[in-house]
């Protein structure tokens, strides 16, 4: 278990509804430089909702957010997109641009009145692309690149922004297997190497469960559970809040909870 530092976002008392239709409910969270937190839970529990709580897209009925020691009001949006990356599930790609096109402008709020691209852009672009496995793409048009591709180049454009939070939205769902493994690897050592505080959505409960440091269960848009993996990972709350059975062990490789369905008797 990593040793929590210096609170980057934090999110009290989080309510949001869409007229008399509640989403969140009272959601209270916190995540550290260099934490890597998971957010789970079954569908339309209000997972994506409450990440656009955090990043400010979507107004708060009740709380508040606060992004590294302010209140999230208090900054302006252009201060929020220097200091804050945000991976979408379906992020917006310009079909016509190339990949290393696509990195460099998520670089666009730390220009300023820069019109060109300095050697700090293009170092941190090209960083993005090689710790993604994007390099040998960086010439190829967006709107010819697969699923996975996509969703990685989304990673990179966010990662070239050199954020001090990131907010990532199931950024494993269209991988294969290795990379998820991958991706997963890389926000890892990206907390620990540079201190970068990540929340993500994920619905993949044993990555979440290996590579989290803490992990927080929402159902029902309430928080059900909140602590490291293996105090949320258990059968009881996962049945809980998926309605079904599971049997947790122990992942061989690093020990840790490992979550595997139990198929209905016949």
């Amino acid at each position: 278990m990593v040793e929590r530092g210096e609170i980057a976002l934090r999110g009290e008392g989080l309510s949001f509804g869409y007229g008399e239709t509640q989403v969140i409910r009272e959601v209270d969270l916190s995540l550290a430089r260099g934490e890597l937190l998971g957010i789970i839970g079954p569908n339309g529990s209000g997972k994506s909702t409450l990440l656009g709580l955090l990043c400010g897209l979507l107004p708060p009925n009740q709380g508040r957010v606060e992004l590294l020691g302010r209140d999230l009001d208090a900054y302006p949006r252009v201060e929020v997109a220097r200091c804050l990356g945000l991976v979408p599930q379906d992020a917006e790609l310009a079909p016509g641009f190339t990949v290393n096109q696509t990195v460099l402008t998520g670089r666009f709020a730390l220009q300023g009145r820069r019109m060109f691209e300095d050697a700090g852009d293009l170092n941190a672009a090209q960083q993005a692309l090689q710790d993604t496995g994007l390099t040998s793409l960086a010439q190829r048009r967006t709107g010819e690149l697969s699923g996975g591709e996509r969703q990685r180049l989304a990673l990179a454009r966010a990662l070239a922004a050199e954020p001090q939070v990131l907010l990532l939205d199931e950024p494993t769902s269209a991988l294969d297997l290795k990379h998820q493994l991958g991706i997963m690897s890389l926000l890892e050592t990206t907390c620990a190497r540079d201190g970068l505080a990540t929340c993500l959505v994920s619905h993949d409960l044993n990555l979440a469960g290996m590579f989290c440091h803490r992990l927080l269960l929402i159902s029902q848009g309430q928080t059900l559970a909140q602590g490291p993996p293996e105090e949320v990972l258990t059968p009881d709350l996962l049945a809980q809040a998926y309605g079904v059975e599971v049997c947790v062990d122990r992942e061989p490789s690093r020990g840790r909870p490992r979550v595997t369905l139990s198929a209905p008797r016949p």
